[in-house]
């Protein structure tokens, strides 16, 4: 399991463990916080493509899909 601070979020880099479309390096975007400072919309972008995904923050925890850094 990653440890992921959603206040520390905005550009941090991540790595795909199943690349797809050649998509494995990635950069988070935008974060945006509700009223009580709940994190609530997380947009990631593909390195290489630049496209753009939205993304659950907690998926960021499993190791089996995303690992901390570029790798």
């Amino acid at each position: 399991m990653n440890a992921v601070n959603p206040k520390k979020l905005l550009n941090s880099k991540w790595t795909a463990v199943s690349p797809q479309n050649k998509e494995k390096h990635f950069v988070i975007t935008e974060v945006e916080f509700d009223e009580y400072q709940t994190l609530y919309h997380c947009m990631i972008e593909a390195v290489m493509s630049k496209r753009s995904y939205t993304l659950q923050w907690r998926e960021l925890r499993d190791a089996n899909q995303w690992l901390c850094g570029w790798q």
